[in-house]
């Protein structure tokens, strides 16, 4: 190259400091460029003096084009620790006000429901106990089915009710009919007596496992169990009823019936008992909760059935003229059907907190 082509790259470098921002830009020069974007203009020059091609780049540096990620991320995270020591301590709070709740139940619908106070239904036999004649349901409670106040909670270990007086019930070979809402505790052994009848006519359940049970009926003859099963902490409405004319015994659970089961002659006889056996089964305690036990001296026909159970934990008997026993265990062991067959209760606690595990049907 001649001297002339390095005197004119010289002086395009070095050029007049005074020159006007729109002749440098015109030029593609600056003349307080860093020196690797002097080198660049430089190659630049050179290849338009030689005929070269130019290379096209971006006016911005590497520098520039570079983005800062560890910046960024640096600032994501600033931005949750501040998120976290802003609002963790009211999210704590709140979990832990919810679990609290949680525990007390107060999520569940019937926890504010509006409750049926004791005896705020009862049968009123004008005639006496035993009398079959102008039987009625009397109270403000007897046709809405409100849930009750309270429900038996029975130990395991030493809670009954005895029942000695059970005027009106079935003796000998009888028809009967017994149901029951229960709520059983995990981890109880089998056999637990629900309802018993001296040693006939009794409800009680096998353990299938620690949390799971059967339906469990009795007679003087036989004994068999109900091949379904309900879990423990859930309310479930069980019974029988037994036929004198066919012999059969049908179990029932949430008022849907099981196969029917030849249970030969009953031998009925008093008194009763609710939560334990009488007599040579004593001591087969029933541990958990129990609500709305309703004895009848007939075998309740399948339509009878469903409608005490479509009336949930608080509905009242549905065949007035054969009801023999009512005890809601709500606030108390008396008896509702106007029999005057009242319970003594044994280490029984009336508890208003019962209604976890509870499903109107």
């Amino acid at each position: 190259m001649s001297c002339a082509y390095f005197y004119t790259l010289i002086r395009h470098i070095y050029h007049d400091a005074d020159a006007t921002a729109q002749e440098r830009n015109e030029h593609h020069f600056v003349a307080d460029f860093p020196e690797r974007e002097r080198e660049r203009e430089i190659n630049k020059f050179i290849r338009e003096e030689s005929g070269q091609k130019p290379i096209l780049k971006s006016s911005k540096s590497a520098a520039e084009h570079r983005k800062p990620f560890g910046k960024v991320s640096h600032q994501k995270a600033q931005s949750a620790m501040e998120y976290l020591m802003t609002y963790g301590w009211a999210i704590l709070i709140i979990a832990i006000v919810l679990v609290a709740f949680f525990s007390l139940n107060l999520f569940n619908p019937y926890t504010f429901a509006p409750r049926a106070s004791p005896g705020s239904c009862q049968i009123m036999r004008p005639n006496g106990p035993g009398s079959n004649l102008f039987v009625s349901a009397v109270g403000p409670t007897c046709t809405i089915n409100e849930i009750p106040q309270y429900a038996g909670l029975f130990n395991g270990l030493s809670s009954n009710i005895l029942i000695a007086s059970t005027n009106n019930f079935p003796t000998g070979s009888a028809s009967i009919s017994e149901f029951a809402w229960i709520n059983e505790n995990a981890n109880m052994p089998s056999y637990p007596m629900i309802f018993a009848m001296g040693a006939d006519a009794q409800i009680n359940t096998y353990s299938v496992s620690p949390t799971v049970y059967n339906p469990r009926i009795c007679t003087a003859t036989t004994c068999f169990v109900d091949s379904r099963t309900f879990s423990s902490g859930q309310w479930v409405m069980i019974g029988f009823t037994y036929n004198v004319n066919t012999g059969n015994i049908v179990s029932y659970l949430n008022g849907v019936e099981g196969t029917p089961v030849g249970g030969g002659a009953q031998s009925l006889s008093g008194p009763a008992s609710i939560g334990d056996g009488v007599g040579s089964n004593s001591a087969y305690y029933f541990g958990g909760m129990l609500s709305n036990i309703q004895v009848y001296n007939t075998s309740l026909s399948q339509p009878e059935i469903t409608a005490l159970y479509q009336e949930g934990i608080g509905g009242a008997p549905t065949n007035l003229q054969n009801l023999v026993g009512w005890w809601p265990l709500n606030g108390n062991a008396k008896d509702y059907s106007g029999n005057n067959n009242n319970g003594v209760p044994t280490n029984v606690i009336y508890t208003s907190s019962w209604e976890s595990g509870y499903s109107s049907p």
